[in-house]
């Protein structure tokens, strides 16, 4: 299964070829589509083209150039969409058959501002139902499977754009976060991604569920996927952009103060003591070397109470999700209810009352001034996304308290509002291991900057060919 040469490069690279004219807009989109035609049967991630509009717009951009018009930054780039996020005239499923009418008359913000950058909408990929799961199996699409290793789960929520990045159908994604939905499939498919601070990326819709939960609103947030770090902090340029739809949007600015002297890095080897596989730990142990050989003063240091706000983070998500449980039940799919109902009985969801939730929004306040405090001292923290390596599928719907508790380095980010970019640090027994790093409030840059320095040491390991992985 050969792969063309565009499909292998990242989403920066693509436009300045097609700036420079070295290639078209519609050679690079014929290029994604065939390539998607070629993979997609092995790994189930994109669910629906846009070849007709994408065609119309790339032969737009072709002409612009030709006519000698400006262009935007990432004009031509094809890019693929979560279908949870709005896109124009196509529909927003959420996972679930009864939604697939759903047809958005409108683009959601991140999608707008590529869109306006020249980017193009090149299909739509796979989430679980109403992306709740740390795997991707939905009802309506059915299963995405892992390039590395069929038999191992993607991740998940935005396991779909993790798959078509990490097998070069897309050189770029839009995705989003509640509890890991960017970082985990990231880890689990060997890609990069970008969890941004809380009121950095605006957010609407104009689809249902919509407005969302107030859990949702706190925690949840779009958020780039790409190979690239380049490409990453790119799409982060461009998306932060105000909206009148998200009134929660903050007009921070995207560079900070530049740091005295070396930056510290906290180094989390096993988060609360909780255990870590020890592929895991190998590729934090590799990160840590990158990272010191580039100048940084990487330290042993663990941010405070981290079982705790993991803690508050299922609180405060299952205070406003389980009385929507009677109204999502219908619309479901059986393994989607399987896991919620197992995840009760194995305790990790517990019946949070009105006393209950208000005093776990009151701790997480003190928790974000103690996390805070510690940022101050150590303006990065290196830590793993999951704390286990890619686990069998189907083992969350068995042990969702397992893997709920690996997860615990990844879920006080979103309850906490911090930002956070998950990328890969090679292969272990033949699966991606990957890394986050974690830092303050809109320093963005400051962990995009740390991330340019590991990817600068770490070995390529995407695009891959899935029928080299024993599918």
């Amino acid at each position: 299964m050969s792969m063309n040469r565009l499909c292998s490069l990242g989403a920066t690279q693509l436009a300045s070829l097609i700036r420079e004219r070295q290639v078209s807009a519609g050679e690079v989109l014929e290029a994604h589509l065939a390539r998607i035609a070629a993979v997609n049967p092995a790994v189930n991630a994109v669910t629906v083209t846009l070849a007709d509009s994408a065609r119309a717009a790339a032969a737009a951009v072709d002409q612009a150039l030709a006519a000698g018009q400006p262009l935007g930054p990432l004009a031509g780039v094809p890019f693929t969409v979560k279908e949870n996020v709005d896109v124009q005239g196509s529909a927003t499923t959420w996972g679930v058959k009864a939604l697939a009418g759903q047809v958005a008359a409108a683009d959601a913000p991140i999608v707008a501002r590529l869109r306006e950058a020249g980017a193009i909408p090149l299909a739509r990929t796979n989430l679980p139902d109403f992306a709740f799961r740390w795997d991707t199996v939905s009802d309506r699409a059915g299963r995405t499977l892992n390039p590395w290793d069929a038999t191992r789960a993607c991740g998940g929520s935005s396991g779909g754009e993790a798959v078509a990045l990490a097998t070069g159908m897309t050189p770029l994604g839009i995705g989003n976060d509640l509890g890991g939905s960017l970082r985990v499939p990231a880890q689990l498919c060997g890609v990069a991604a970008l969890k941004p601070s809380r009121g950095r990326i605006a957010h609407g819709a104009v689809t249902q569920p919509w407005p969302e939960p107030l859990a949702v609103q706190m925690t949840n947030c779009q958020g780039p996927m790409a190979r690239r770090v380049a490409d990453l902090r790119l799409a982060l340029a461009l998306a932060c952009v105000p909206d009148s739809r998200d009134p929660r949007w903050v007009p921070a600015p995207l560079e900070g103060p530049r740091a005295e002297g070396r930056v510290r890095v906290a180094l989390v080897r096993d988060p609360a003591g909780l255990g870590i596989a020890p592929p895991v730990r190998r590729g934090l142990d590799r990160a840590t070397d990158w990272l010191a050989n580039a100048g940084y003063e990487v330290v042993e240091a663990e941010p405070p109470n981290i079982a705790a706000v993991a803690g508050a983070w299922v609180d405060a998500i299952w205070a406003d999700f389980a009385p929507l449980l009677p109204a999502l039940q219908p619309m479901a799919g059986a393994e989607a209810m399987a896991l919620i109902h197992r995840a009760m009985e194995e305790g990790v969801f517990k019946p949070v009352n009105q006393a209950a939730q208000q005093a776990a929004w009151m701790a997480i306040h003190q928790h974000a001034a103690d996390w805070d405090a510690f940022l101050q001292q150590h303006p990065v923290v290196l830590a793993p996304v999951c704390c286990e390596q890619g686990w069998v599928s189907g083992e969350d719907l068995a042990q969702p308290a397992r893997i709920a508790q690996a997860m615990r380095m990844v879920v006080p980010v979103n309850i906490l509002g911090l930002p956070a970019c998950a990328l890969p640090v090679g292969r272990d027994g033949g699966l991606p291991q990957g890394v986050q790093l974690i830092g303050r409030r809109f320093r963005e840059d400051q962990l995009l900057d740390a991330a340019q320095a590991i990817e600068g040491a770490a070995p390529a390991i995407a695009p891959i060919d899935p029928a080299q992985s024993g599918h």
